[in-house]
């Protein structure tokens, strides 16, 4: 059985729209997609593309490349101009992440894949929104984890979006217990990995060589980390950051755990970002977004590089698929 994940655009004056028009001329042999979203932003899209595009019932399975299946949630007015976000579309916008994430919750759909959003005309709209995965988080009252990944290297966060005067603070022996088990679980469940090989950065430099540079890594990091080995993961670390991506020792991870978002990010990043992908872990369903923004700059000239979106979309109908044929406990 084929895994049936939702698919949102997110901003429609974005590069979004387009992907996911992309995305619908692939064949459906891995998975099948369902939109949520509004059907006019779309065909907008596939007219700038010149590719051909049949949005279907919400309930209907896709027969050749350029359909696509639509749960609509309609803007109020027309599709915004290219490269201009507009507020009054921020409660529909929202409202096609709610719907889709209540769908995967309920069974539906069994992963979720969503494009850019634009922070800043959702806040101006009236949401309080801080970002996607927060949302999916609250809407499934769940405690999650942010990973960053590509071919070869998965990168979990212990801390996001913080100033980085505050992450010492925030490194407290509960959030790396919760990150370290959340992103140990999901290897198991979500990329069917029996006995994951997990590194951990330490915080300072040279992993605080001994309390010379720092204490978090003895007095915070060891003990949950010898605490939880007993429970029977395999952590490795605290590692030096400096040295824990060169590639002969990522042969040996499953996943790294970051600290913060600079730790570890750019690294995955400076290799090229076509392939990268944001995966929400602990999540009652696999979520997987695009790794980068809504580029306004370039929307609707029909030169956006949909990679990340076809991978974000591989990955999750793996990830589902793992959960799909996972043995009960």
């Amino acid at each position: 059985m084929r895994p049936r994940l939702a698919l949102v655009p997110g901003e429609p004056a974005g590069v979004g729209p387009e992907l996911c028009v992309r995305l619908a001329q692939r064949p459906a042999n891995r998975f099948d997609l369902t939109a949520f979203g509004d059907a006019a932003t779309l065909r907008r899209a596939a007219q700038a593309l010149n590719l051909p595009l049949r949005l279907l019932p919400a309930e209907a399975l896709a027969q050749k490349p350029g359909d696509l299946p639509l749960h609509e949630i309609a803007l109020p007015g027309a599709p915004p101009a290219f490269g201009q976000p507009d507020p009054a579309h921020a409660r529909a916008i929202i409202d096609s992440l709610e719907l889709a994430a209540h769908a995967c919750i309920d069974g539906a759909y069994q992963g979720l894949v969503t494009g850019p959003t634009h922070k800043a005309s959702l806040n101006a709209g009236g949401i309080p929104y801080i970002g996607t995965t927060e949302l999916l988080a609250d809407i499934s009252r769940h405690e999650v984890v942010m990973m960053l990944a590509r071919p070869g290297l998965r990168v979990a966060l212990v801390t996001t979006h913080l100033p980085l005067r505050e992450v010492a603070d925030a490194l407290t022996p509960a959030a790396l217990k919760r990150t370290l088990r959340i992103t140990h679980q999901s290897m198991r469940d979500d990329f069917g990995i029996t006995v994951p090989r997990i590194a951990v950065l330490g915080l300072n430099p040279h992993a605080g060589e001994d309390g010379h540079m720092g204490r978090e890594e003895i007095e915070v990091m060891r003990p949950v980390m010898e605490a939880l080995r007993a429970e029977g993961m395999n952590l490795i670390g605290p590692l030096p950051a400096d040295t824990a991506f060169l590639p002969d020792k990522l042969l040996g991870f499953d996943a790294v755990v970051a600290m913060y978002h600079d730790q570890g990010l750019p690294v995955l990043k400076s290799h090229g970002i076509d392939q990268a992908v944001n995966i929400t872990l602990g999540l009652p369903f696999p979520r997987v977004a695009v790794d980068h923004g809504t580029a306004l700059d370039i929307a609707g000239q029909g030169i956006a590089d949909a990679s990340s979106l076809f991978a974000a979309a591989d990955l999750c109908a793996e990830l589902a698929h793992h959960r799909m044929n996972k043995e009960p406990a």
